[in-house]
């Protein structure tokens, strides 16, 4: 998925806001957002893709800063926010007739936890109206694929499964608990290093979503989305030989979209800016719920 125009804007709003999160330093935010100008002016242009541009962007920031992770209280607090909600999303699920109702329920509560995104201009979310927010996100399922995926889901053994955000990490124990229940083996992945506010292991240890997956693995990278020439060869083989793989969040549509995929992916993600939406053919501000190829 290339970028628009607007992509450019965006880049930058969120370069000043997790500079500013990463550092004091009045010097140092001057340096960090004047190489970044420097970074767009150098690669922002019509075959770009926007995720790969956020990773470059990240590592500018970290390295200038030598802060290792500026969306840290970020993380933890969102983490803690959404372990308070989990009882009564499991419920949610739990009152689903037989289980595919109960498959796609999980589906909608992983995609609706994708909203938990930080400094997207134009993203209404804050993490003190969390319950208001899920329940407005919930409505818009404009997308919807999740039936098709449920049968290749029963015809599978096993699920890949791409992890993005802190705190929806949470919302993503309830799904593969249903894939677990389905008889599935879950591989969960998560980034090797910080990067923006996606999920890493320390993610997993708090959320208890090593007692439910049957594999955690990392990427290897701190790249957003999948950057195939940057992740482990560990990785890399779990992700080639996988059957059926579910990614969640806009990094994961921006990157995917620009493979050839050779197996089936779900793409579970809310339209969170207008260019991800133009490129699905949807309104911002909806859930998703792809199956591509």
């Amino acid at each position: 998925m290339k970028v628009e125009p607007e992509c450019e804007s965006c880049l930058l709003s969120r370069a000043q806001t997790e500079t500013y999160q990463a550092t004091t330093n009045v010097a140092l935010r001057y340096r960090c957002l004047a190489e970044i100008v420097k970074l767009l002016n150098r690669e922002f242009k019509p075959t770009a893709v926007a995720a790969d541009l956020g990773t470059k962007r990240d590592r500018i920031i970290r390295q200038l800063t030598g802060n290792n992770d500026p969306y840290l209280r970020t993380k933890k607090a969102a983490n803690e926010k959404a372990l308070k909600m989990l009882p009564h999303a499991r419920k949610i699920i739990e009152a689903g007739n037989n289980q595919q109702e109960r498959f796609k329920k999980a589906c909608l509560c992983a995609i609706v936890g994708n909203i938990m995104e930080f400094d997207i201009p134009g993203h209404k979310f804050t993490l003190n109206n969390l319950a208001g927010c899920i329940r407005e996100a919930a409505k818009d399922l404009f997308i919807d694929d999740i039936d098709k995926a449920y049968e290749l889901t029963k015809k599978a053994n096993s699920v890949l499964y791409l992890a993005d955000n802190a705190g929806e990490i949470v919302f993503d124990t309830l799904l593969v608990e249903q894939l677990k229940n389905m008889g599935l083996s879950v591989t969960y992945v998560v980034k090797g290093a910080p990067v923006i506010n996606d999920a890493t292991i320390d993610d997993v240890l708090l959320t208890n979503m090593d007692k439910i997956a049957d594999e955690i693995l990392t990427t290897g990278t701190d790249a957003v989305g999948l950057l195939k020439k940057e992740v482990s060869p560990e990785f890399l083989k779990v992700y080639d030989s996988a059957e059926l793989v579910f990614a969640k969040g806009m990094g994961y549509a921006e990157t995917l979209t620009e493979y050839k995929l050779t197996k089936p992916h779900l793409l579970l993600f809310r339209t969170k800016c207008v260019p991800v939406a133009n490129y699905f053919s949807a309104p911002r501000d909806k859930n998703i719920a792809k199956l591509m190829p």
